[in-house]
């Protein structure tokens, strides 16, 4: 950068004077007048709001640069600093100095530091040294400024009493409160490939430290090809005065992360990972990032250059008991209040039509109440229990099983099989060689069982308030405590008609029986006839036309069965294996849905994208605003949010104004790729909101129920 031409022995003996003093060059016989005075070349400010961090921030005036080497910084009295936080510099080889780094027109720097017992401003001495690189080419001598912050807003002083309380804690626990520890020794970092499309990342923290979950971004360089799908495993909540609640890792992290894509012809991969945690009750340390190479074949570990003693196997992902977000109390808590919120659902109110009829023609009679509530209950509670032994097992999602078309089928026909009887159609319950009071009672608490079955089976699809929370935490909790919270939902359920039943007082609100209770159970039927179109649509949607033509010659079959059914009453056992033959017919078209391929998905007309792990990276890379919304067409929750908040031209309007993307992912149907983002997101099925901010940044997830101003608010503040 520089040249000398000038061979006096003058000039020499002034180089040699200013190397000695650490200027690099300084060109003699130049005009200086022009140059900016050093504080106006490299206009410094400071930035001290953030507990724990002070950021630096230098305005470098054109022709200047600053050299990164020749940075310092010291505390003042009472103010310990790590290290220093600087970007990467432009390399060059300088004739004095050798290999160094430089900045122009700008640079960040940002500083940890820990604060004595006393402590009340945030002093420092900064040291740089910069030169002008045009005529004259000449370096200022290195320069100090002296900062006297003041602290944080809200930052206790180390010595009030508080301040005690918490340091005595810390030291109960074992934890040290003195300075903290350098961020690499803190946050070791290393990585692994189980095979070629699964990677386990891990992160070691010292007692006392933790990381945060949603400030962890991965990357892949130079494979535009692939991306990554983290599985975090639940980690604490924590209330941070910056972030709010969020979720932190203390201890020993170990992160599953899926490679979606062709890995065909790679041998390894150059990983970056960024991350940022803090001591506990400490120091915050700011953004870093770690670049590991991970090799492929044969699962080689990779560690970053940071983590001195990688270890030579890391353990299998799992999630230790007590580290989710919530208590198993609250949990249950949760799991209740949902439960009673389904009662209110959509998808539930046709089949509690059939129970509200049973605790009408119970008429006076205690005995029969309770004995209709209780039999009811029963069959919420087991169905409930089996429910969620097969969720637990399968790893599966809740209403995931309304993704088979055979089960979809098969409840459209038990829909319609009850529609019918509550027309008077046929009458089920009754023996077919005696109608006498005595069976019909024996058989009326195997129907309560099974409407309370029913019940379940069609809840399903409905994710009411509060569950969310409640059936994440069941995925995750040990198997006695993830069955619990599965009761509590199914007590939630079952709890007004166990109350009517079982308290004397609120059975008096009930109307007495009479005849009008016939026309109402007619009228009550229609819901049922709706329920079971609802699910020919959504069969429509998972295998076509050919799907419904299927379900419909079921239908015809299941309504002769139920003619013969009514009209062989009495005719004894020929008459009555007919019936059982032709309820196998009934069967034989659904046997045709298994064969079925799936229908093709149609292209979204309301202005939404599909959903993709390429696609989204893509918009993400690009600086776009993204809505993400998983839903599924047997998704009953998902339909009410999109008729009341995600449609119309107020919400496009909302679109267009923070130039957001709308991608949606259909999960109607089985969709690997779908489940992988909602295990991502700790999520128990669909709905799942999830909206990603314009400059990047971890996605805020909303909740299941939505209304036009938490989306407005959310995605405003994401086109920021």
């Amino acid at each position: 950068m520089y040249s000398f031409h000038h061979r006096r022995a003058a000039a020499w003996l002034l180089v040699l004077f200013t190397v000695l003093l650490g200027v690099p060059a300084l060109s003699c016989a130049q005009d200086t007048s022009n140059l900016l005075p050093v504080t106006e070349a490299y206009k410094l400010t400071a930035d001290s709001s953030m507990p724990g961090v002070v950021k630096l921030h230098w305005t470098i005036a054109q022709d200047y640069y600053l050299y990164r080497g020749r940075m310092n910084f010291k505390g003042g009295e009472g103010v310990s600093l790590g290290t220093a936080q600087l970007p990467d510099g432009e390399k060059h080889d300088d004739p004095y100095l050798g290999p160094v780094e430089t900045y122009h027109h700008r640079i960040d720097a940002v500083i940890p530091y820990t604060l004595a017992p006393g402590t009340t401003r945030l002093a420092l001495s900064v040291r740089y040294q910069g030169c002008h690189e045009t005529d004259p080419k000449i370096c200022y001598p290195p320069h100090t400024e002296q900062l006297d912050l003041p602290l944080p807003a809200g930052t206790i002083p180390a010595n009030n009493k508080l301040s005690a309380l918490l340091d005595a804690h810390a030291q109960a626990l074992g934890e040290s409160s003195g300075a903290a520890l350098p961020a690499e020794q803190a946050f070791p970092f290393d990585a692994i490939a189980q095979d070629a499309h699964h990677l386990l990342l891990r992160w070691s923290l010292p007692k006392g430290y933790y990381l945060y979950r949603d400030q962890t971004t991965l990357s892949l360089k130079h494979a535009p090809q692939l991306s990554l799908t983290p599985n975090w495993p639940v980690g604490t909540l924590h209330r941070d005065a910056h972030f709010g609640n969020t979720t932190v890792y203390f201890g020993e992290l170990t992160l599953p992360v899926t490679l979606n894509g062709d890995v065909s012809g790679l041998t390894s991969l150059a990983l970056a990972a960024s991350f940022q945690g803090c001591q506990d009750g400490g120091l915050c340390y700011p953004l870093m990032t770690r670049d590991v190479r991970i090799e492929l074949a044969g699962g080689s570990a990779a560690t970053s250059e940071a983590a001195p003693d990688p270890a030579p196997e890391m353990p299998p992902p799992g999630i230790k008991d007590g580290s989710f977000d919530v208590s198993l109390g609250y949990a249950l808590l949760l799991a209740l209040g949902g439960g009673l919120v389904l009662n209110l659902m959509p998808c539930v109110l046709p089949v509690l039509s059939i129970k509200a009829i049973g605790l009408l023609e119970s008429g006076e009679n205690p005995a029969r109440r309770r004995l209709h509530a209780l039999m009811y209950t029963a069959g919420v509670l087991i169905s409930f229990v089996v429910l969620g032994a097969i969720v637990i097992a399968l790893k599966t999602a809740w209403g995931a099983q309304l993704q088979s078309p055979l089960v979809i089928a098969l409840l459209a026909l038990v829909m319609l099989a009850v529609a019918l009887s509550m027309s008077g159609v046929v009458q089920f319950g009754a023996s077919l060689g005696n109608t006498g009071s005595a069976l019909a009672s024996r058989s009326g608490p195997l129907g309560d069982f099974f409407t309370g079955v029913l019940a379940v089976v069609v809840a399903s699809p409905c994710t009411a308030p509060f569950m969310g929370t409640a059936l994440a935490y069941a995925l995750v909790a040990p198997l006695l405590s993830a069955l619990s919270v599965f009761l509590a939902l199914g007590l939630g359920l079952a709890l007004p008609f166990l109350a009517v039943g079982l308290v004397p007082a609120l059975s008096r609100w009930l109307p007495r029986p009479g005849r009008w209770m016939e026309t109402l159970k007619e009228v009550l039927a229609f819901p049922m006839y709706l329920t079971a179109a609802w699910l020919a649509w959504v069969l429509a949607h998972q295998r076509g036309a050919d799907a419904v033509g299927l379900l419909l010659v079921a239908a015809v079959l299941l309504a002769m069965t139920l003619w013969w059914f009514e009209r062989s009453r009495g005719h004894g056992l020929p008459s009555r294996g007919l019936a059982v033959l032709l309820a196998l017919l009934t069967l034989l078209p659904l046997y045709g849905l298994t064969t079925l391929p799936a229908a093709p998905l149609a292209g979204g007309d309301d202005g939404t994208i599909a959903y993709s792990p390429a696609k989204l990276a893509e918009l993400r890379k690009a600086g776009t605003p993204i809505f993400v919304d998983m839903t599924a067409d047997w998704c009953v929750t998902c339909k009410a949010n999109e008729h009341a908040v995600l449609s119309g031209a107020s919400f496009q309007a909302l679109l267009k104004r923070t130039g957001t993307v709308y991608m949606k992912g259909d999960w109607t149907d089985v969709n690997p790729t779908i489940s992988a983002f909602l295990q991502q997101y700790h999520s128990p099925g669909v709905p799942l909101y999830v909206v990603f901010p314009k400059h990047g940044g971890p996605g805020r997830q909303l909740p299941t129920v939505l209304t036009s101003s938490l989306v407005e608010e959310a995605l405003t503040e994401a086109a920021k």
